[in-house]
C-alpha cells in the first residue's frame, strides 16, 4: 500500500549482536551433487549493511533446497534495546494477497469462480462495467485505492489505529475513490481490488474469508505461525515494535493496530518460515492446478515504459535480477515490512522483515532501500549485488510504498546510522 507520511530521522543506536544460523536439513542423495553452501557470511554482512544504514531491527530467512539460513540483526525495541529474533511474527502487508488470490484461483480449478466473469455477477451491488474477477487479481480495473481516502495524514493514522472497518465500508470508501483508468487499461494498484476479491471468496463459498483460506492453505501446510488477526491490535506471538519516523522526531510504535482496515489487502501475520514455506508450495504446484498457476502466473507490466523489469500476476508477480527473474510478493502496514521472493521452481527463497517504513523520498537513492535490495540479490543470486546498480534496480521496478512522505511535512533526507 502507498501512504503519505512523515519525514525521517536518524535511526537508534547501534545493535546487538548478529543472530544467524545456517542449518542443513536433511542429506543429499549420493548420486547428485550437493549444492553450493548458501553465503553464510555474506548474508550476515548484508543484514548488518541494512542496519548500519540505519533500520532499527531486521530479520531474514533464506533457502536453498534444504539449506536453510536464519539471521536478525538490531533491535526489537529501540528503548528497551531487546533484540531481534529471526523467528519474530510480523505484520506482512500486502503479501496477504497472495494468499487470497491462491485460494480464489482454487474455487477457479473447481469450476465456482470464472476469472473473466464481471465481478459483479457475484457481487451486484458493486458492480461497474466491464471490470472483471481477473482485474481485480491483477490490478487493471481502473478502481481508485480507499488508502488515498483514509490515510491523508499521520493524524489520520493514529485515529484509526483503534477503529473497527468493516469490508463493505472500505469497498465503498475505495469505489467512491477517484479512478485510475478504464477498466483493462493498465496496471495501478490498488488496495481496493483485493477487499472486493475477499468479498467475492465470502459470497462464493459461504464462509469468512478467512476461515476458507486457513481451510484452504494455511492448515494443510502446517503455517502455525500465521493468522488473521480480525479486530485485535495486538500480535500474539514474539514479535518487534513497528516503527514510523514521526514528526518531532520520534520513532512511533505503530505494532498495535486494528487491521480490520486491511482486511484482504493486507491483515496477515507470519513469519519468515512459514512465507517460504507457502511460496515453496505454490511455485511448485501443490496448492493450485497446473492450468489455475498458470494463470496466476500470466501478468502485466508494472510498469509499461520498462515491461522487462517487473510484471504483476494474479497476487503475484515476477522481477528481474542479475541472475534472472525471481516471483513473490512485498507487503507493508505501519511499521512492519516484508518481502518475500523465490526462483521460480521455489527452490532458492528469501523473505525479508523490517521494523521501520516511511523513512525515505521516493524516486531517491536511500542507503537503507539500497542495502535491502543488496541482500535480497545476495541470498537470490550467491552473490553481492554490483552496488548498488542491481539493488536500485530491483527498487525502481516494484516502487517500495515505504518512501511516501506526508503532504505539507517537511521533506524527508536520507539518514544514515
Amino acid at each position: 500500500m502507498q501512504l503519505p507520511l512523515p519525514r525521517t530521522i536518524r535511526a537508534a543506536a547501534c545493535g546487538t549482536a548478529l543472530l544467524a544460523v545456517l542449518v542443513m536439513a536433511g542429506g543429499t542423495p549420493a548420486s547428485a551433487a550437493p549444492p553450493p553452501p548458501l553465503p553464510a557470511e555474506a548474508l550476515a554482512a548484508g543484514l548488518q549493511q541494512v542496519r548500519d544504514a540505519g533500520m532499527p531491527g531486521v530479520f531474514a530467512e533464506v533457502r536453498d533446497g534444504k539449506q536453510v539460513w536464519r539471521g536478525a540483526r538490531g533491535y526489537a525495541d529501540v528503548t528497551t534495546r531487546r533484540a531481534m529474533l529471526p523467528g519474530f511474527q510480523h505484520r506482512i502487508g500486502s503479501i496477504s494477497k497472495t494468499f487470497l488470490a491462491t485460494t480464489l484461483l482454487q474455487l477457479v480449478g473447481e469450476g465456482r469462480l470464472t476469472l473473466d466473469a464481471p465481478f459483479g455477477d457475484y457481487l451486484p451491488e458493486y458492480a461497474i462495467d466491464g471490470v472483471t474477477v481477473r482485474m481485480l487479481l491483477n490490478h487493471t480495473s481502473g478502481i481508485g485505492d480507499y488508502d488515498s481516502v483514509l490515510f491523508q495524514s499521520g493524524e489520520d493514522i493514529e485515529r484509526i489505529r483503534s477503529v473497527t472497518y468493516p469490508p463493505d465500508e472500505v469497498a465503498r470508501i475505495g469505489l467512491g475513490a477517484p479512478r485510475t483508468g478504464a477498466p483493462g487499461e493498465s496496471y495501478a494498484y490498488s488496495n481496493t481490488n483485493f477487499v472486493l476479491a475477499g468479498l467475492i471468496l465470502e459470497r462464493v463459498t459461504g464462509r469468512p474469508a478467512a476461515e476458507e483460506m486457513t481451510r484452504r492453505i494455511i492448515r494443510p501446510l502446517g503455517l502455525y505461525q500465521t493468522y488473521f488477526p480480525a479486530t485485535s491490535t495486538t500480535i500474539v506471538g514474539p514479535h518487534s515494535a513497528g516503527y514510523i519516523p514521526w514528526y518531532d522526531g520520534e520513532l512511533r510504535d505503530f505494532s498495535e493496530y486494528n487491521m480490520s482496515v486491511f482486511w484482504g489487502a493486507g491483515d496477515v501475520v507470519s513469519t519468515s518460515a512459514d512465507l517460504d514455506t507457502f511460496f515453496r508450495a505454490l511455485l511448485r504446484g501443490k496448492l493450485l492446478e497446473p492450468a489455475e498457476l498458470a494463470e496466476m502466473r500470466t501478468t502485466v507490466p508494472m510498469d509499461p515504459a520498462f515491461p522487462d523489469a517487473a510484471g504483476y500476476g494474479l497476487g503475484l508477480y515476477w522481477v528481474t535480477l542479475p541472475c534472472g527473474q525471481v516471483w513473490g510478493h512485498d507487503g507493508l502496514v505501519f511499521g512492519h515490512s516484508t518481502i518475500s521472493w523465490h526462483s521460480p521452481d521455489g527452490r532458492r527463497q528469501a523473505t525479508i522483515a523490517e521494523n521501520m517504513t516511511h523513512y525515505a523520498l521516493p524516486g531517491q537513492p536511500n542507503p537503507i532501500t539500497d542495502a535491502t535490495f543488496e541482500f535480497l540479490v545476495t541470498a537470490l543470486c550467491g552473490t553481492p549485488a554490483p552496488a548498488p546498480t542491481a539493488a536500485r534496480a530491483a527498487a525502481a521496478a516494484v516502487r517500495p510504498p515505504w518512501l511516501t512522505p506526508v503532504p505539507g511535512a517537511p521533506a524527508p533526507t536520507p539518514s544514515g546510522r
